[in-house]
């Protein structure tokens, strides 16, 4: 196992907002968190980031306590696509992506060695951004820029990459633009996928595995042919749905809300 998530419970100071879930990511997977609003999702991809210390449990990195080890291990093998990206002013698409090798420099570094080069131009290759390279990152358009901060994420060479909703402000077309270039990343180059998705319809479209959590709480986790079932759905969204067969999978259509 690549990631995992031993009874890790935490939250924000004293308050647990997830609590005892095991998770496990192997790599060359895509595994999906899915859940109403509130549910925990955004808070469990920061616990399995190091962002926040688990109040019980424990998270391993490559069978290791990521507690234990350095920022610098733990960017050299895991990297994080926020929801939101604090944009850096003023600098290029290719001096963003540029401090993705910043965990494989020493602080004095201020150029890129040969290896750094090579890593930020396969990212901007496989990005579709080299192109842009010259380009202010402000100036990029939305579906863009986040190529800009995925690329940033890839330069690092990571085992396991994290996206905290990264489709949320994007129309439909760079939704499944972003998503399809994620799906060549994880096959062709095995890397290892962590996504939380808002749409569920997405998330069934492109991951391995679900995960859905109510509560807080892991609720089910596995292949979509186990998870994906109207029991399940009714019990983590509150609403009834009819389950289809569509050229791209099992796909979800609510019918009404659950009424108290």
């Amino acid at each position: 196992m690549l990631l995992a998530a031993e009874a890790i419970t935490g939250g924000y100071n004293t308050q647990p907002i997830v609590e005892a879930v095991n998770l496990n990511i192997d790599r060359g997977e895509w595994l999906s968190l899915v859940g109403a609003n509130g549910s925990g999702k955004s808070t469990l991809l920061r616990l399995l980031t190091r962002l926040l210390k688990p109040q019980n449990g424990v998270v391993c990195l490559s069978a290791k306590d990521i507690q234990t080890l350095s920022p610098t291990a733990v960017a050299q093998q895991l990297a994080l696509l926020p929801q939101q990206q604090t944009l850096p002013s003023g600098l290029t698409v290719y001096q963003l992506v540029s401090l993705g090798r910043s965990p494989y420099q020493q602080w004095w570094q201020w150029e890129l060695d040969r290896e750094g080069e090579q890593w930020v131009d396969w990212a901007l290759q496989w990005t579709e951004m080299r192109e842009y390279r010259d380009r202010p990152v402000a100036a990029l358009s939305g579906g863009e820029r986040q190529r800009a901060f995925l690329a940033l994420a890839l330069a690092r060479n990571p085992q396991v990459l994290l996206l905290d909703e990264p489709t949320t402000f994007l129309d439909l077309h760079y939704q499944l633009q972003l998503l399809d270039l994620l799906t060549r990343l994880n096959q062709e180059r095995g890397l290892a996928i962590v996504t939380v998705l808002h749409d569920i319809n997405l998330a069934a479209r492109y991951s391995d595995r679900l995960a859905l959590l109510r509560q807080g709480q892991l609720w089910a986790v596995g292949p979509l042919a186990t998870v994906l079932t109207p029991d399940n759905l009714k019990a983590v969204f509150d609403v009834e749905v009819a389950i289809v067969e569509t050229p791209v999978g099992k796909q979800i259509y609510p019918l009404s809300p659950i009424r108290p």
